[in-house]
């Protein structure tokens, strides 16, 4: 017998939420802390582990701002010089409440750090020096560094990171050590990072690089010390040489990335928020200017659920937040209105280095991130917006990823259940 999709979706009776938020990055992780704190319930909803896993080896805020400028000032200066930027609809105070809300998160053990409220410069896998705000507890070595007495460790194997290319841009040595071979047939992030984790695997690590040591006293890994406990491998593996170790950040995919995320999920199922991973929104339920709730494919079914209040956190290009289609930039779930170049010629500058006007399109919303035209008319009453789809920012170029996502993921969800429904 055929079953009609139309009568599958009279089969389920939808569940129904405060909030149901569809992304799982970190605008979408932190909105749902912020929903569960103030006692919503919630669901979460992702077609997989969002950008954490591939890029958030630290927490940029503002990249851009001059050297030795404390934040909260330049900050505030780089509102009032853009004022369609994400961080212009919130201040410097409430911005500073959503990184203490995700600084709560973490454990004593591996948490992230300041350097005296200023960004910081932390090297990377590429040999160079970036500025962040916030950086692991297992990278904070890497902000004094002692070029003479460092020595950049690779693996044999690992082709994400080239130890002897990172260590002449340092300046320094470099160490190459061969894994154990009964450790796995392919070197992966992954597998690395899980290797960590085994007292033999350190053992072997720290005598064959003991062998290669000459006085260092400062020793740069890839940022794979573990999955679950980095701090105490990177305490272990000092204890056994006597060095200060520290990570260096590399190409995706990002492990301490996948430590936030892992985290976020941990602390949110504890708390009873309802995680749902692996599938795509199929469809919105709209009715007039509000939308009823969501159906999810679960093949060969479609299961709906309701709620009061929807909060979008799908990203950008990567996540299919937007896509590009037939010379025009579309938002695929609301089809909301999208702010970008009025032709796909306009999307891109002549040199690459420049700025891309592409970089700033996005989904419009007012001061609480509800989605709104051109003109500032409300779209959907019960919908908001936050992270990276939002107008007004270059991410990327600013360094502010992470900032604007903790920031408008947080307040998003806040505006959202302070409003009546």
């Amino acid at each position: 017998m055929v079953i009609k999709e139309s009568e599958i979706r009279n089969r389920w009776e939808p569940i129904h939420y405060d909030l149901i938020i569809v992304g799982s990055g970190l605008s979408a992780l932190m909105a749902a802390k912020a929903a569960v704190e103030m006692g919503a319930k919630v669901l979460l909803i992702g077609k997989g582990t969002g950008s954490l896993c591939l890029f958030s080896n630290t927490i940029d805020l503002l990249g851009n701002i001059p050297d030795g400028t404390k934040i909260p000032d330049g900050l505030r200066s780089w509102i009032e010089d853009h004022p369609t930027h994400p961080y212009a609809k919130l201040d410097w105070e409430r911005i500073e409440e959503a990184f203490s809300k995700f600084l709560s998160i973490f454990s004593e053990e591996y948490g992230f750090e300041s350097e005296k409220g200023e960004n910081c410069l932390i090297p990377t896998g590429a040999g160079t020096c970036r500025p962040t705000y916030l950086f692991p507890s297992t990278m904070k070595p890497a902000i004094s560094l002692k070029r003479q007495e460092l020595a950049v460790v690779g693996l044999k194997g690992f082709k994400d990171f080239y130890a002897p290319y990172a260590a002449g841009q340092f300046k320094c040595r470099s160490i190459v050590i061969s894994p154990p071979a009964s450790s796995a047939p392919e070197v992966t992030a992954i597998a690395v990072a899980r290797w960590m984790e085994r007292e033999s695997f350190r053992e072997h690590l720290a005598r064959e690089i003991k062998k290669e040591m000459k006085g260092e006293s400062q020793l740069g890994f890839p940022a794979l010390l573990g999955m679950r406990d980095p701090s105490g491998v990177k305490k272990d593996l000092e204890e056994r040489m006597g060095v200060e170790v520290f990570e260096i950040p590399i190409l995706p995919p990002s492990i301490p990335g996948l430590r936030i995320f892992r985290r976020f999920k941990e602390w949110l199922i504890q708390r009873g928020v309802t995680i749902l991973l692996g599938h795509s929104v199929s469809r919105p339920i709209l009715r007039g200017k509000r939308c009823q709730g969501i159906e999810v494919s679960h093949p060969p079914l479609l299961q709906p659920y309701s709620g009061d209040r929807l909060l979008l956190a799908t990203g950008r290009f990567m996540s299919g937040g937007l896509k590009a289609e037939q010379g025009k930039i579309v938002e695929p779930i609301f089809d909301l209105p999208v702010l970008q170049p009025e032709s796909s010629e306009g999307w891109f500058s002549e040199s690459f280095f420049d700025t891309h006007p592409i970089h700033y399109s996005g989904i419009l919303t007012d001061s609480s991130f509800r989605p709104v035209d051109r003109e500032g008319h409300p779209i959907l009453e019960n919908v908001w917006v936050a992270g990276s789809i939002l107008s007004g920012h270059s991410c990327i170029q600013e360094k502010s990823r992470e900032g604007i996502e903790i920031a408008t993921g947080y307040w998003a969800a806040r505006f959202a259940l302070a409003t009546p429904i």
